[in-house]
């Protein structure tokens, strides 16, 4: 979209994106582009009045994420596209919706959301002018094989080759398809079970309940669980004065895998940037856990895992860094 802009303009980005998202700003910036981050509130939900001050008639692009991997804060999409359409009518709307689909609803073709990222069920898309343009799909966010995905394209949509060579996928990109991988993701989309959301927000309910029955301190981060803007199926809870990397290595000997923040940022041992920009303090994010959660897990693995928890708190918690 911001290749096809013959003049500069901002692109407006949630300070709290995934590193998928934030880290195209630099290639936008390349191009000629200033992007600007969108603050959000304590509950890391985008901050409608600050939105509202940056919009103009110079900003080309709006990105933000359906709901945050890290707090499973959901954003307000519908807000944000009528302000959009009040204050920046020629901008266009991207959302990253690999967390969100199939666990929050969203009508991005009545929102004229012009791209929408995500993982998960069968897609219906009008062929209108403010219908959907662009969705793609990540087969391991439902359960699929991992290194498969889907690129749903309006055939009005002008696309380059991502990589160059043979004829395949209709030139857009070369090299033998995945046949394998491609029915295990259809057969991940077909099985994935209904009701799956009411499910895991019960799940989240009893887990969050457990830790802090277990752990007084235990603070929760996000939404508030009967806040509309709460996804069903991420908890982050800060167990101060002990560090998440300290409680994830120990919640492993336990065959228990939760996460200290982006998945795909795990390897850079750092404080989150989705909490610094919710206002937590470095050491209350450095003591931060998330915890996500799928249809198949159970209510016994809930208390099970706040009881081992609540095991190595005890332990670790005599130990803290200076």
């Amino acid at each position: 979209h911001l290749r096809t802009k013959h003049k500069p303009g901002r692109v407006l980005m949630l300070s709290v994106e995934h590193p998928a998202v934030l880290n195209c700003a630099q290639e936008a910036e390349r191009m000629g582009h200033k992007v600007v981050p969108i603050p959000v509130d304590r509950r890391g939900v985008v901050d409608l009045p600050a939105l509202e001050g940056l919009l103009g008639e110079d900003v080309h692009l709006i990105t933000l994420m359906q709901v945050n991997n890290e707090v499973g804060a959901v954003q307000p999409i519908a807000e944000v596209a009528a302000l959009r359409d009040r204050l920046a009518p020629n901008a266009a709307i991207h959302v990253d919706g690999v967390q969100g689909f199939l666990r929050v609803p969203l009508n991005f073709n009545a929102l004229k959301i012009q791209s929408y990222a995500f993982s998960g069920h069968k897609i219906h898309a009008s062929k209108g002018i403010g219908g959907l343009i662009l969705l793609s799909l990540s087969g391991h966010k439902f359960h699929g094989p991992k290194g498969v995905g889907v690129l749903y394209a309006r055939r009005d949509v002008p696309l380059t080759a991502l990589i160059e060579g043979g004829a395949q996928e209709r030139g857009r990109r070369a090299g033998t398809e995945n046949v394998p991988g491609i029915i295990g993701l259809g057969e991940a989309v077909r099985t994935y079970p209904q009701g799956a959301a009411e499910k895991m927000m019960a799940l989240k309910t009893r887990l969050l309940t457990d830790l802090q029955e277990a752990i007084p301190t235990a603070k929760r981060n996000g939404p508030a669980l009967d806040d509309p803007l709460c996804a069903p199926h991420i908890l982050s809870v800060s167990l101060s004065p002990v560090r998440s990397q300290t409680m994830l290595f120990a919640l492993e000997g336990d065959g228990i895998y939760v996460s200290a923040g982006s998945a795909c940022a795990a390897h850079k041992q750092k404080v989150s940037g989705v909490l610094t920009a919710m206002g937590l303090s470095p050491a209350e994010a450095d003591c931060t856990l998330r915890f996500s959660l799928c249809p198949d897990n159970t209510e016994a693995e809930m208390d099970d895992v706040a009881q081992c928890v609540k095991k190595h708190y005890e332990l670790l918690k005599a130990y803290v860094r200076r």
